[in-house]
């Protein structure tokens, strides 16, 4: 008897399938984050039974309760980066010599930093157990060197990452053998095998950031531990008292404010939740599900494909955590549409980069820097989500406006009607799908522990995507997949794997807490700004034309220009959550002393932090979707930056008017920063693209960036002075050109 051959794939199958290809090989040639090692055999089995264990643990305890503070974060941290190096290959980031240098220096740095330790202790240590603690660490910097002998495959793991894994796993493990001892018989007692195991954990965070991140991270952490160690030796406001390399150990290891510091906590009880819901709701179907109600409701406009790009990117990105991901997963779908159209390759690249970045601002589910804002400032994230409505809707409409006007230049119509389906019909197949999200974002808004809500997310949405299935005949033609035994393994896996590279940047992000508010290094970096801000006000006033300026404003404002510069260059190297982590630690605390309100400040940072993505030279996002489009890479990174003039504009006015955010809130400046910031957007959405209704010239071009800068101030005479001069500047180029190209 013949076997039958097996079944062709579908068209629509085969199409799926090449989507993911192009998604998985795009990510991981843009996000290290997900650069995963493709196992086969039994690494892949033990891998898949770890990752699967530690997303289990995060959602029984989620629903069940957590363990004291240092113990979850130590079990927690403990897994983590072992799988960093068991999931990652180790990935050659630097051009010729650099690699070895840079891996030559850390290196170095560890044996010194193990070296110092032990000449620097009180107690005596046994020569046998000095030589073995230095022969790990010497071992460390070998393995950690570029030889192509150490690399192994994507398919296999290499002996060499066993070993770092092992020694990954080890200090954490370390704190939980011996807790009772540790922190309850000596609490403030370190013992040389306590330090000695500090040491060994410096050394691994640096390793899992750079495997799973990139250097620039590491190299940051390696430069603040070298300064809470040479204080003194440092010239002018930077120096201070300096630290024994037993104290700096001490505090980074043993203590909450270094490697088990605030960020890795709310990592693991907020975060690791969110991000396993949102895998576990992709396999659902809820992302095609995002795009299908984004196009119902942006199709049929100029430029359709477009609009649908930045709905559906905003909607997806409440269950994605990383812009990349969120890029290349709408971008396969709206970009050759968008091209289809009309609109230029570059364009739609840039389009679908600018809009997903602002994923990680769009309550009710934003990005893992949003939970650790909550944290740090006491805030309910229920209150966050209430505080980011605005700011989220801005940065949308900033989008939505110049790529209107875009569609408009380009005289390009909506989708055809046949394309866009029927907003009765997606109810229909798909109301299921809503029960987890609807209920989680209940729970939150009743202010019920972010955990507990994640929890029952997870939960619902394995359930209701059995609900098809469960209706039998009635459940006909519903979409969504239900979530198998199968199906949970794999979306457990990836979930855990998702989460590894934060887990290691927040680690590693400790060194710079844990320094800071060991040598005050935030106090003296927030003295600086304000008095080069200070300073720079005071230059500019001292010219006759800015004499009506109040100077505490213009103080403010450069104060913001140095923020947002030090985001857009700290985001160049560093995924948002650790940017906004570490400027919100040492630069938030300088806008406070200008008098700007704490929520303004974090919000200001965290805003800037996502604009990174899209901002050259490095724009990771930008880059992601120019694979798609294929178009060249900087033109698309300069092309989303010019998409991200209009909504670069919010923060300032939220810090100038706090009542944007709900703080100090009055109606009267609620009003009139809204009403400015809109027609700021306005005009300098129009001013970017270079067009309303006709060609803007260059003395427009002018005038309306003027006008609408001097309208982040939210001063109620100067909004009634410059939006109405906005509005006009539009009107005139505007006028009798609005019937062409499609619905407006």
């Amino acid at each position: 008897m013949t076997t039958p051959a097996p079944p062709r794939p579908t068209p629509d199958a085969e199409v799926r399938a090449t989507q993911q290809e192009d998604i998985d090989r795009l990510i991981e040639q843009f996000d290290p984050e997900s650069n995963f090692r493709r196992l086969v055999g039994v690494s892949a089995a033990i891998v898949t039974v770890i990752a699967v264990g530690l997303s289990g643990w995060h959602y029984y305890t989620a629903g069940f309760g957590l363990h004291n503070e240092i113990a979850h974060r130590a079990i927690h941290l403990s897994i983590v980066l072992g799988l960093c190096f068991l999931v990652f290959p180790r990935q050659r980031r630097l051009q010729g010599p650099w690699e070895w240098i840079v891996s030559a220096g850390l290196g170095l740095f560890y044996i010194l930093l193990g070296v110092e330790l032990l000449s620097s202790l009180n107690e005596p240590v046994p020569a046998g157990a000095q030589v073995a603690f230095v022969a790990v660490l010497v071992a460390i910097a070998a393995l950690a060197l570029p030889l192509k002998v150490y690399d192994g495959s994507h398919q296999h793991i290499p002996w060499r990452d066993w070993i770092f894994a092992a020694l990954a796993s080890s200090f954490s493990l370390y704190l939980l053998v011996y807790f009772d001892g540790i922190f309850i018989q000596r609490p403030g007692v370190h013992t040389p095998l306590d330090l000695m195991f500090g040491v060994v954990a410096i050394a691994m965070v640096i390793e899992a950031t750079r495997r799973t991140m990139g250097i620039f991270l590491p190299l940051l952490a390696v430069g603040v531990v070298l300064y809470g160690i040479f204080g003194p030796y440092l010239p002018g406001g930077l120096a201070h008292r300096g630290y024994s390399v037993p104290r700096v150990v001490a505090h980074l290891y043993k203590g909450t404010e270094g490697i088990y510091g605030i960020p890795v906590g709310v990592v693991a009880t907020f975060v690791f939740h969110f991000v396993l819901f949102g895998i576990m709701a992709q396999l659902t179907g809820l992302g095609q599900l995002f795009v299908n109600l984004a196009t119902i409701a942006a199709g049929r406009y100029a430029g359709g494909p477009a609009k649908v790009s930045v709905v559906s990117s905003g909607l997806f990105g409440m269950i994605s955590g990383s812009a990349i991901a969120n890029t290349v997963t709408t971008g396969v779908m709206t970009i050759p549409l968008m091209k289809k159209v009309g609109f230029q390759p570059r364009f739609a690249g840039a389009v679908e980069a600018s809009a997903s970045c602002g994923g990680q601002i769009t309550p009710p589910i934003m990005g893992a820097a949003a939970f650790i804002m909550a944290e740090t400032l006491g805030v309910p994230y229920s209150q966050l989500i209430l505080v980011a409505i605005v700011p989220a809707a801005l940065h949308y409409f900033a989008i939505l406006f110049m790529v209107h006007l875009e569609a408009k230049r380009l005289r390009l119509a909506g989708m055809p009607p046949e394309e866009i389906p029927s907003l009765g019909g997606v109810l229909k197949s798909s109301w299921h799908l809503f029960i987890p999200l609807v209920v989680m974002v209940t729970l939150l808004l009743m202010q019920y522990t972010p955990f507990l809500a994640a929890f029952w997310g997870i939960t619902l949405t394995i359930a209701c995507s059995w609900i098809p299935r469960l209706l039998g005949p009635a459940g006909r033609g519903m979409t969504g997949l239900a979530i198998t035994p199968r199906a949970l393994v794999q979306g457990f896996e990836m979930g855990a794997k998702s989460a590894l590279g934060i887990g290691a940047a927040c680690a590693c992000v400790g060194f710079v807490l844990g320094i800071t508010t060991l040598t005050g290094m935030g106090f003296k970096f927030s003295a600086f700004v304000v008095d080069v801000s200070g300073t720079a006000a005071q230059a500019v006033l001292a010219l006759d034309a800015w004499k009506l300026l109040d100077p505490q404003d213009l103080t403010i404002l450069f104060g913001l220009l140095f923020t947002a510069l030090a985001c857009i260059i700290m985001g160049s190297g560093v995924p948002t959550t650790p940017t906004y982590i570490i400027l919100a630690s040492i630069v938030a605390p300088a806008l406070a002393q200008l008098g700007v309100p704490q929520l303004a400040t974090h919000f200001f940072v965290f805003y800037y932090g996502v604009l990174a993505d899209v901002t050259p030279p490095v724009a990771l996002a930008a880059f992601a979707a120019a694979g798609i489009a294929r178009s060249e890479p900087m033109r698309t990174g300069m092309t989303a930056f010019r998409l991200s003039m209009g909504k670069a504009l919010v923060p300032f006015a939220f810090v100038y008017t706090p009542a944007l955010l709900f703080v100090d809130f009055t109606w009267a400046q609620f009003i009139v920063s809204l009403a400015g910031s809109i027609v700021a957007i306005m005009g300098l959405g129009a001013a970017y693209t270079g067009y309303f209704g006709r060609r803007i010239g260059r003395p427009a071009f002018v005038a309306l960036n003027l006008l609408s800068l001097s309208l982040v101030f939210g001063h109620a005479l100067v909004t009634a002075v410059a939006a109405p001069l906005v509005l006009l500047i539009l009107a005139w180029h505007g006028r009798g050109s609005w019937g062409r190209g499609g619905q407006a």
